[in-house]
């Protein structure tokens, strides 16, 4: 493995910025300058722990990029990785929903994204990690899924429950057409699944009991997804689910906090200014403590992004509002070697242009996997 170190760049060091060299080796962050070290001279620029991502499904534009019009999972995701990594990601949770719909959200293409990250491996770059979405009425994978939640297969599970919604959008053609042709499948069949799936909404409580038990078997964290109300983040609480993504008031995220879980928003949605589904905004929830991290959600380039839109509000401090996008995923995410640059943890480090905003440099595992053309002359 190559040894580097970072030189002349200010460093995110034990919660504060400053002028201070990161040496990398050995996959780690290293104390001292490792023997043979290549040099990366950062001077002018930030040197960040690597963006972590707990829930992220750009990929899927990948692997479909029109309605319909569908392409190798192979080829979307090394496209996918590449992406991530100029994005200054290190370690995406990829966000596959394992839905009773069929095309790209089926069974089908949760083997082909599974087959496609799993390939990945070994060969460097972006830490890919499946997140796995599981709809509530989908009963008909339980036996499979259980068996790659006890393969490794999952290194994080959530609880969606988006039937009873899509059936009521039904009944508007244009929604129905559109889910109908995500799905590759005539609106009349695509409305005789979901209602095969409601069918057996008695059995949901069940199925999901057993997915949490082989969760905690596992050792994998659980998530609850849009929770609406306090009493149903309490529930999830109850099956071991002890981080609350997009919860649908602020309610809700008090009720998560006063319990001590992590709630998850997205980094879009600081972007933008406010949520695009109508929901609460972000960003003063993470300014009151509410919001504790900042996932890609549908936008890779969100998360470096949305750190600079908090500091530039005026609330937090860039080590403040960069934990929402490395520190606080990673341990939400179980991942103790990552999310902070210390001697011993995971070489994973982003460089930032913050004049632009803009990732320079991604290294992953103490490796230089991406390097922004611009830059080339800072390597020696």
């Amino acid at each position: 493995m190559t040894a580097w170190l970072i030189e002349r760049g200010t460093a995110l060091l034990d919660g504060a910025l400053r002028k201070a060299p990161v040496a990398l080796a050995d996959g780690l962050v290293a104390e001292g300058v490792p023997e043979g070290a290549r040099r990366f001279d950062a001077e002018g620029l930030l040197v960040l722990p690597g963006l972590v991502d707990v829930h992220g499904d750009a990929h899927e534009r990948q692997m479909q990029p029109r309605p319909g019009i569908g392409f190798p999972h192979a080829l979307g995701m090394r496209d996918s990785a590449a992406q991530l990594l100029a994005a200054g990601i290190t370690t995406a949770c990829l966000g596959v929903t394992l839905s009773w719909e069929p095309g790209l959200r089926g069974i089908a293409a949760w083997r082909a994204t599974l087959a496609a990250v799993e390939a990945l491996r070994g060969q460097g770059g972006c830490d890919l990690r499946i997140h796995c979405r599981h709809e509530a009425d989908n009963l008909e994978v339980m036996e499979e899924l259980l068996a790659d939640i006890a393969a490794g297969r999952v290194a994080l599970l959530a609880f969606n429950d988006h039937t009873p919604g899509i059936v009521k959008r039904l009944p508007d053609a244009a929604k129905a057409a559109a889910y109908a042709q995500r799905g590759g499948v005539k609106v009349a069949e695509f409305a005789a699944l979901a209602e095969a799936a409601m069918a057996r909404r008695p059995e949901v409580p069940a199925a999901q009991a057993r997915l949490a038990e082989a969760a905690r078997a596992a050792g994998i964290p659980m998530l609850s997804h849009d929770d609406a109300t306090p009493e149903a983040r309490a529930a999830f609480r109850a099956l071991g689910a002890k981080v609350c993504e997009f919860p649908m008031s602020e309610a809700v995220a008090q009720a998560a906090r006063e319990a001590g879980e992590h709630v998850v928003m997205g980094a879009p949605n600081v972007v933008r200014g406010g949520s695009h589904m109508g929901w609460g905004s972000a960003a003063p929830m993470a300014e009151q403590g509410l919001v504790t991290i900042l996932a890609s959600d549908y936008y890779w380039p969100a998360m470096l992004e949305a750190a600079f839109v908090m500091v530039g509000r005026g609330v937090l401090d860039l080590p403040a509002a960069w934990a929402l996008v490395s520190t606080n995923p990673a341990d939400a995410a179980g991942l103790e070697d990552r999310g902070r640059i210390a001697p011993g943890l995971r070489g994973d480090v982003v460089v930032v242009d913050a004049a632009r905003r803009a990732p320079v440099a991604t290294f992953c595992e103490g490796e230089l996997a991406w390097l922004a053309a611009e830059a080339a002359g800072r390597v020696g």
